[in-house]
Formats: structure tokens, C-alpha cells, sequence
């Protein structure tokens, strides 16, 4: 019997008027004698249209479905998220606003007149304060005010002049939020147990305790069996020493955080039990035999045995009943805050370091008079990161694995830093030149309460210092400076269509060039004139554009910082050659973008 012959196939097509096209081939060619009628109003058109249409359809959402499974063409955040995820990149939760707050305190007089030492108080960490705008903030360091560097002045005085009490100014660091706690029930054994956070704007898990009153860590992976805690410094004397000392804690029992691209925050567990945390640890001797690398010595002197201990299990999964979980959250649509705006101590809590307690009126008197202003804006918060910046970091999340070589992985660990030590909006790192040593360069640039650039505050610089220093190659030195803005206006002359009045071709230009600048630009960027006559050709309404030209703002208003435009302008007029520390900034879209339409 002969092969039945198999007609061949198209699969080049794959539009609505392309299918149906070679639908109406196939057909004439193979099926003369049984469809003959192919007029628009036949039910054989009709036929053919809805083939095209679900072919078409089909098409569309198998290229969509493709482009979305990779980082590079992924545009719904969710599926980006997922991507970035599996190349190391974590959404970060909401970011917090850090910075320096100065306290004022009036301690009495002694007998003799002068400052009575032994009752100078201490503003205790977890004191609560409140800005202008209604936005809550935590003292998150001592504040001693019988520091060798506190400021002392007389601040009232008898009729004899002697003075009757003393002024006292110091120092302390301050984090925007709230702290809340939040019940969740655990109603049975679950492997990979997920639970959801209910509130908005979580910064930080503070704790999280089950109904037996274990305590479980957060983790960077849940094969992390270490968790790195944060214990006070007891030695802290200046501003210089670290506020912090960090410990190793083995935690079977361990948690990770994960961000949706909705902002829910949720905490997954292992699948382990109890029974399995008494009995299922065992010596992995692989941890130490790896370091050796078929030597038959350790290299490694600072090996730690503890890493031996080891399950399967991904750690402990809570057990049935509730499991309290206190986390910091910031209130407000915008937690970053201008200088001069934290304006009162809501809750202060004092103590006091001598034996002699003063009197409970002393004290009320103390805390009547505490007062706090902000000298310098307190920042952190960053926009939500667009798609385009998650894909870049999650690339450089990837390039870096835990650990700072390059220029590339410097920048993307100083997006990873953890929200509640601050963000900055703009990174970028540079060898020193001047530098007889492996000096390096770290320029930031933050954002205010109005999305503008800014510059970064002292205390976000100081946590990428310690931040950077666990990652950093041994002999790299990093100096963390103020990157420069430029603050720029766009003047363009384009010859509008007939078609379209001069006001709407105003708009459509301006419009569009608000777009094109509507993500910051990075440090060092090259800034491509020859954008902004593409962009203004695109459109319809424009013909063609006959003019562009780019100015430096200055003013109250924008930077002072000097930056020759002309100069830095290549000879052909299509790009700005910018330096290294510097950003470019279209500060104001409304003011900044001019135009003239002949």
C-alpha cells in the first residue's frame, strides 16, 4: 500500500493576515474542488478568520510566554522576580531612612554652680520620636550626654548670675519606622511552611518566637545553618568604634524572607522537626575535606567545627500554635526626611549610669525639657526599583557570588546592603589614581523626600563601610565620597507637522523627553544628545527636530557644583562626556524642558 503523502507546512506565519493567507493557499491548492467560495461574507471565510484568529492568539502568547522566561526580555515583575531569583537577587523589602538626630537635655546645676555629673542621663535605645510630616523614627544607639564630646552650655541662671542649670547636646542614630508585632498561626506540620506578613512597608524582622518560646533566624539561604547576630558593643567610646559586634550563631531553627513583587513579605521555613533536630544531625566531613583540595593539611587556621553540624532539613518548621513575629515598618507613602523635620521625643526612655538616682521630679523636669532637631536629611528610601534596574542588579547579583572583585560586584553589593541600614539611589566605584595603594573610590548619590538627588548622609556612608568590609579583598582600602550633581535644562527647536497645533506639539515633545529621563542616569553615564533628536523625530506631530541644547541650572534650587558642558561636548555635538563622579539630573521635568516649534 503507498504512504499517504504529507502535505507540507508553513510555520513561518505567524500574524492573523499571514495565516489566513497561506490558510487560503493550502486550501486552493489541496482542496480545489470542495472550497471554492472565498468571498469575505462566505462561511468558509468565516471559518478560515477564526482559524487565523486562534492561530494568532496561539502565537502571541507562546512568544510571550518564551520572552518572559528569560531576564533579559521578562517585562511582568513577578516573572522578573522569579528569574532574578534563581541568580541570587533577593527583592528587597521596604527601605528605611537613616541618619544622626541631635538631642538637647537640662540637667541642674550643682551647689557649687557647675554641671551636676552624677546626674546626667542616657536617652536609651527604643526611644520613639515624631517629624513634621507625621513620620515615626527609632533611636537605634545610646545617647550618653556625659560624653567627653557632648556640648555644654549654661542654659538658665539665678539673679546672682550662677548658673541654676546646663544645656547638654549629643549625638545619636535614628531609623524611620514603627515596631509592631503580628500573631500568625501555624495549624499543622508543613513542609516548606510560607506564611505572609498582613502589614505594608516591612523594613526588618525584629523577631520571630513561637508558641513554645523558641527563637528562629533569619538567614541569607536556608542551607545556612549560621545566622550572624548583632550584639551592642560594650566598648563603644567615640563615633569611631563599631557600634556593633557580630557572632556566629548555629540556627536549627531558620527562616528567609522573600518580597513579592506586591511588597508582601513572607517567611518560609525547612521541613524539619523537632525529633529530627535531636537526631538527625550528623558529621559532614565534606565541609573541611573541600578546604584541602587533596592536601593533607588544613590551609584554612580559622575553620570553624561548628560548620560539622548539619542536616538535611533546612531547619526546624515551627510547630503547631501561634508564632509571634515583631518586625519594623515604615508608615507614609515616603519616609525620607529634609533637614530640620524631626521635631519631637515621643516616648524618650533615661536612665542613669551613677548611683545617685535623682528625685522623680528631677527627672520629669529632665524629660519636659528633651528636645531633638535633625542638622543633616534623614534618607534611605529609594523609589521602587523599575524592571530595567532589577534586571541590571540581578545580573551583577549573579557576577559577584558574595564577594567584591570587581567594579561590577563593589556596586551590586552596595544595592544589597540591607534596607534598615539605608539605600543609595546611584553607586559607582573607581581605582584611585593618586593612590600608591589599592585605594578605591566609592561615589554615592541618594534621594530625597521630593525623588531628587542628593547627597548621601555620614550614616549610610559609614553602613557600606562595614557592609563592604565583610566582602572586600583583604588590601583593597575604600574611601566612600559625595558623588556630583548636574543639574541640566533641555532647549530644543523642532519643525512641527501641519497637521497638529503648536501647543499639542509642545506637549507631545516635552512629554516624551520627560519619559526618556524619567529614570535616574548612572554615574559616569555618557550623556547622548543624539537621544534626544531621535526621540523627538519618533513622533508624529514632530517633522523634524532643528536645534538641541543642553544647560547647566543653577540656583537655590539645583547643585552648585561646576560642570563646563560645552567643553565636555564631543566635536560632532552627539554626546556629553561625563566624569566618573559625576550624575546628570533633569531636576525638574516642568521647568527644565523648553521648547520652540516652527
Amino acid at each position: 500500500m503507498t504512504a499517504k503523502k504529507t502535505k507540507p507546512v508553513k510555520y513561518a506565519s505567524k500574524e492573523f493576515d499571514t495565516i489566513k493567507e497561506e490558510l487560503v493557499n493550502y486550501a486552493k491548492i489541496y482542496y480545489p474542488d470542495t472550497f471554492k467560495d472565498f468571498n469575505e461574507a462566505s462561511f468558509g471565510s468565516l471559518m478560515l478568520d477564526t482559524v487565523a484568529y486562534i492561530g494568532d492568539m496561539l502565537s502571541f502568547y507562546i512568544d510571550y510566554q518564551s520572552n518572559e522566561s528569560f531576564v533579559d526580555s521578562a517585562v511582568e515583575t513577578k516573572n522578573l522576580l522569579k528569574l532574578a531569583k534563581q541568580f541570587g537577587y533577593k527583592n528587597p523589602a521596604a527601605f528605611s531612612a537613616t541618619g544622626k538626630a541631635a538631642f538637647y537635655v537640662q540637667v541642674p546645676a550643682g551647689a557649687d554652680g557647675k554641671p551636676n555629673t552624677a546626674i546626667i542621663p542616657i536617652l536609651k535605645e527604643g526611644t520613639t520620636l515624631s517629624s513634621d510630616g507625621a513620620t515615626s523614627l527609632i533611636l537605634t544607639s545610646d545617647v550618653d550626654f556625659s560624653r567627653s564630646d557632648s556640648e555644654v552650655v549654661v542654659a538658665q541662671t539665678d539673679a546672682d548670675g550662677l548658673a541654676t542649670s546646663f544645656a547638654y547636646k549629643a549625638y545619636g542614630d535614628v531609623i524611620t519606622g514603627v515596631i509592631e508585632s503580628e500573631i500568625l498561626t501555624v495549624s499543622s506540620y508543613q513542609k516548606f511552611l510560607k506564611l505572609a506578613l498582613s502589614a505594608e512597608s516591612v523594613t526588618e524582622i525584629i523577631s520571630v518566637v513561637d508558641s513554645e518560646g523558641n527563637e528562629y533566624f533569619e538567614v541569607p539561604y536556608l542551607s545556612h545553618n549560621v545566622s550572624l547576630q548583632p550584639i551592642r558593643n560594650p566598648n563603644k567610646q567615640d563615633e569611631n568604634d563599631a557600634p556593633y559586634i557580630l557572632r556566629e550563631k548555629l540556627a536549627a531553627r531558620r527562616f528567609i524572607t522573600e518580597v513579592d513583587d506586591a511588597g508582601v513579605v513572607y517567611l518560609q521555613f525547612g521541613y524539619g522537626s523537632e525529633t529530627s533536630l535531636k537526631n538527625d544531625e550528623y558529621p559532614d566531613p565534606s565541609s573541611a575535606a573541600l578546604q584541602r583540595y587533596a592536601r593533607d593539611y588544613y590551609s584554612d587556621d580559622s575553620f570553624d567545627p561548628s560548620v560539622l553540624l548539619k542536616n538535611d532539613k533546612f531547619g526546624v518548621v515551627p510547630p503547631a500554635g501561634d508564632l509571634i513575629v515583631t518586625y519594623r515598618k515604615n508608615e507614609g507613602s515616603s519616609v525620607n526626611l529634609p533637614v530640620n523635620s524631626v521635631s519631637a521625643i515621643t516616648n524618650p526612655i533615661l536612665s542613669f549610669t551613677s548611683d545617685t538616682q535623682p528625685s522623680s521630679d528631677v527627672v520629669q523636669t529632665m524629660e519636659n525639657s528633651l528636645d531633638v532637631e535633625n542638622e543633616e536629611a534623614i534618607l534611605g528610601e529609594v523609589n521602587k526599583l523599575d524592571p530595567d534596574e532589577i534586571r541590571i542588579r540581578s545580573i551583577n547579583a549573579y557576577s559577584s557570588q558574595n564577594r567584591a572583585v570587581t567594579q561590577q560586584d563593589y556596586i551590586s553589593l552596595v544595592y544589597r546592603m540591607p534596607p534598615k541600614f539605608g539605600a543609595v539611589k546611584r553607586a559607582n566605584i573607581v581605582q584611585d589614581k593618586d593612590s600608591f595603594k589599592r585605594n578605591l573610590n566609592l561615589y554615592v548619590i541618594s534621594e530625597n523626600v521630593d525623588e531628587n538627588l542628593t547627597t548621601t548622609s555620614s550614616t549610610i556612608k559609614e553602613n557600606l563601610k562595614v557592609w563592604l568590609g565583610q566582602y572586600k579583598m583583604i588590601n583593597d582600602t575604600i574611601d566612600i565620597l559625595d558623588g556630583q550633581i548636574v543639574n541640566f535644562g533641555i532647549e530644543y527647536k523642532v519643525l512641527g507637522s501641519l497637521e497638529y497645533n503648536q501647543q499639542q506639539i509642545l506637549t507631545d515633545c516635552n512629554d516624551a523627553l520627560k519619559e526618556l529621563y524619567a529614570t535616574k542616569l548612572s554615574f559616569g553615564r555618557p550623556f547622548y544628545i543624539s537621544d534626544i533628536f531621535k526621540t523627538l523625530n519618533d513622533l508624529d506631530s514632530v517633522v523634524d527636530t532643528q536645534d538641541v541644547t543642553i544647560k547647566q541650572k543653577f540656583g537655590a534650587n539645583y547643585s552648585s557644583y561646576f560642570f563646563d558642558i560645552d567643553a565636555a561636548t564631543t566635536d560632532d555635538g552627539r554626546f556629553i562626556i561625563v566624569p566618573e563622579n559625576v550624575v546628570m539630573e533633569l531636576k525638574f521635568p516642568d521647568e527644565n524642558i523648553t521648547g520652540v516649534v516652527v
